[in-house]
């Protein structure tokens, strides 16, 4: 069981510590942590997570709050679900991205807000271990179904102003992305790939972020005429874009086109994740919008968004935030915000990238660390002459470069990110960067 209780969700391999009993043991410990008694619960493809689902409301019910059932679902309609259905906390069971022995819970407390360790899941944690439950209701709760996709993908097409017929091909990975794109059945054309629902991933891993699961999009977009490609991740709370030539377009640069769009409806705040590059923050800034830098992580992102009332936030990762979702996660928005730009304007998504492609970036390097605390005190002393900010790791901007180096959660592990205004510049300053945190480790 030791590891399964995470930063942001609880997540293990089924049978090894993450099982029935212990989903048994979560639904009490989340009942007596929320005081809940209306409990949203969906969950995703993986054959496990049907048992999982009952052994959770078995939990739930026993400390006699009441289950509503959304049955299979992608992660994005299990948030719409908790907001639309007035639920008092919603779990979602899935492991997103990782392989079929995978599952777990994606927590939240009303309105979509998520529960992360620093707010609920190490308290729930100790629940479950010290068995510290509430004593179990005299009166169990019920389990009633629900059946949200209907009005889920009525709500996100109310965001599609298609100025003429739009043609995409979307990965699916045998994933949620199945259900999720329901939201664009009738509007888009769509040339599917791996579309049945199926939890051991018989294709490939279900994760954008790992360029390799591309190959097949990108050979599919390049052999074809499409507008673009998406391919969903394995619960469709992620999404990753190729443009009408088959070529990987950067997360980032996603957020700064849905923003152009967004923004022409209304003016407000956007926030971008520190990853991003230079050229988000000016595009929201170009379209009237009012950027602000977020710290990575779902939870934290979501709450920034709430305290500034925040129109729409993107993630390096592929998560894009909507206020109209609940402040959370729709994949389904960001492609039709996508088509939107693209029918609106009359240019490629090659066209509409390249302007904002302006700048050199490193990518996400990795050093294993000893300290990260030597190393980030290293940083702190040779980097002082920066404008530097520490909202998550360092922050450091320069005239013509910026970079940010965080630490890993989980791993002991720093994260290096940096752009420069030329390539000499970024690959100069990224080597100075590496040399410095190999040195200091």
């Amino acid at each position: 069981m030791s590891g399964i209780f995470k930063a942001y969700d609880i997540r293990g391999i089924y049978g090894k510590g993450l099982d029935e009993s212990l989903a048994t043991a979560i639904g009490r410990a989340f009942v007596t942590f929320l005081k809940c008694k209306k409990v949203v619960i969906g969950y995703d493809m993986r054959p496990h997570s049907r048992p999982l689902f009952d052994a959770l409301c078995k939990g739930i019910t026993m400390q006699g709050a009441d289950v509503v059932s959304i049955g299979l679902c992608s992660t994005p309609m299990s948030y719409y679900a908790n907001g639309s259905l007035g639920a008092d906390g919603s779990i979602m069971i899935t492991a997103s991205h990782n392989p079929g022995e995978w599952n777990g819970f994606k927590l939240c407390r009303e309105q979509g807000i998520p529960i992360s360790g620093a707010t609920g899941i190490k308290d729930i944690e100790q629940i479950v271990m010290a068995k510290t439950f509430a004593a179990p209701a005299a009166k169990a709760g019920s389990v009633t179904t629900h059946d949200i996709v209907p009005a889920y993908v009525a709500h996100v097409r109310k965001v599609a102003h298609l100025k003429r017929p739009v043609r995409i091909a979307v990965d699916f990975a045998n994933s949620m992305g199945i259900l999720e794109a329901k939201c664009l059945e009738g509007l888009i054309e769509m040339t599917r790939l791996y579309d049945t629902l199926d939890g051991t991933f018989p294709n490939h891993e279900a994760n954008p972020l790992n360029t390799e699961t591309l190959e097949a999009l990108e050979k599919t977009v390049r052999e074809g005429t499409f507008d673009f490609g998406v391919a969903f991740d394995g619960d469709a709370d992620r999404a990753g874009f190729v443009d009408e030539k088959g070529r990987i377009v950067p997360m980032d640069i996603i957020t700064a086109l849905i923003a152009t769009s967004i923004l022409e409806k209304e003016k407000g705040v956007i926030f971008y994740d520190l990853r991003s590059s230079w050229a988000v923050r000016e595009v929201i800034e170009a379209n009237g919008g009012t950027p602000m830098m977020s710290r990575v992580g779902h939870a934290f992102i979501k709450q920034q968004m709430r305290d500034n009332k925040a129109l729409f936030a993107g993630e390096l990762s592929g998560h894009y935030y909507f206020r109209d979702n609940y402040t959370t996660e729709s994949s389904a928005m960001a492609v039709l915000y996508i088509a939107n730009v693209i029918t609106k304007t009359g240019k490629t998504l090659s066209e509409l990238i390249k302007p904002i492609q302006r700048y050199f970036a490193s990518g996400e390097i990795n050093s294993e660390v000893r300290s990260s605390q030597v190393v980030l005190d290293a940083i702190r002393a040779q980097y002082k002459g920066g404008a530097m900010t520490e909202l998550d790791g360092i922050t450091v901007e320069y005239a013509d470069w910026w970079f940010n180096v965080r630490c890993s959660n989980t791993e002991p592990l720093v994260r290096l990110n940096l752009e420069a205004k030329t390539r000499a510049c970024m690959e100069e300053k990224r080597d100075e960067l590496l040399t410095l945190i190999r040195k200091a480790r």
